[in-house]
């Protein structure tokens, strides 16, 4: 599928989401198979440009073009500003942000709670496609089906959305009262599909390749976009995309291919947060690779109370190395850190 006038090479996404799709992650993420990857999602305030967490959010140095930023606000003005400013940053593509259902961006009106006001729906993707115009920039729009169960109004943000000039749209299968409980739903999808002639990609639980070739076929979406689902384990991209395209399924992939994806996340990790933080923010990760494996609770324990990367690296290489020779394996030699 195309956005504006970028060829995406497959049809499988990664997700934007906070604290996770950093530069490290969207970076290999691509490496095995995404297609397309959004960065997380980016304030609209200027006075936050400058602090560490946005100017994190804000590195795309070494990405593999299109980058794509997300932004989130309430004030349309303040959204074609924040567009421009990324924009003259590097980004190739500019992603609203009107599907976040988390307490600290609804209580400020952005992200789904917008849904409660499609007069300010209008106004932000009108004020943040004619930013982005002048600059070839395409708009895309992330959203839920509506703000509750009763009040599903997908349909008539999509007909908006593609009237004003949005260049495609992602659409999660919940409410935002529904936040990421219960099931998601496609039948919303497949309406908004049906009914507009913009890229639509469909996003809600999928978890596996047999989900994935569901959803694409129930819902006729153009792509589909994974989240959860892709933490501590980037490997679902190339999964998807092979049983796609020859009705197979890889398989999984072993302890030693997992020991080396993992201690070149963490090397690259390391090196874009710097000791402090990334020692702790590689917590979540780490946990999220070995979750389904032996004694993982024990050794995620043991991984909490170390405080530096060399120790927590070498940790991680020797307990994978343990796993490999209990399968009666040779430990391969991993990268030095």
């Amino acid at each position: 599928m195309h956005i504006g006038p970028w060829h995406l090479p497959n049809p499988v996404f990664v997700a934007p989401m906070a604290g996770v799709t950093d530069r490290p992650f969207r970076q290999l993420c691509k490496r095995l198979g995404a297609g397309y990857a959004v960065s997380e999602m980016a304030a609209s305030n200027p006075k936050l440009w400058n602090s560490v967490k946005t100017s994190r959010r804000l590195n795309h140095e070494g990405e593999v073009d299109p980058i794509a930023v997300q932004i989130a606000g309430a004030d349309p003005d303040m959204m074609a500003e924040a567009a421009v400013f990324n924009i003259e940053k590097g980004a190739c593509i500019i992603d609203i942000n009107m599907g976040c259902p988390a307490k600290k961006v609804c209580s400020v009106a952005s992200g789904s709670a917008l849904l409660r006001n499609e007069p300010l729906v209008a106004q932000i993707i009108e004020r943040v496609v004619k930013a982005c115009t002048p600059y070839n920039v395409p708009v895309t729009l992330k959203t839920r089906t509506g703000w509750d169960r009763e009040n599903k109004n997908a349909l008539r943000v999509a007909r908006l959305a593609e009237n004003l000039g949005i260049s495609a749209l992602t659409l999660h299968g919940r409410t935002r009262c529904d936040l990421y409980t219960g099931q998601a739903e496609y039948d919303t999808i497949a309406q908004v599909k049906a009914n507009i002639s913009i890229p639509v990609i469909a996003n809600g639980d999928i978890t596996d390749p047999y989900k994935a070739k569901y959803v694409l076929d129930y819902t006729k979406a153009d792509a589909i976009m994974i989240g959860r689902a892709a933490q501590g384990n980037p490997w679902i991209f190339r999964e998807i995309n092979h049983f796609l395209d020859t009705g197979r399924l890889l398989p999984k992939p072993g302890y030693g291919h997992m020991k080396a994806v993992l201690l070149e996340h963490l090397h690259h990790h390391y090196t874009f947060y710097g000791e402090y933080t990334g020692v702790r923010s590689a917590r979540k990760h780490i946990a999220w690779y070995i979750s389904k494996l032996p004694e993982a609770d024990s050794f995620c324990d043991r991984m909490n109370r170390i405080d530096n990367s060399h120790d927590q690296y070498t940790a991680v290489e020797q307990w994978f190395d343990q796993l490999i020779i209990r399968q009666g394996q040779q430990p391969a030699t991993s990268p030095a850190h």
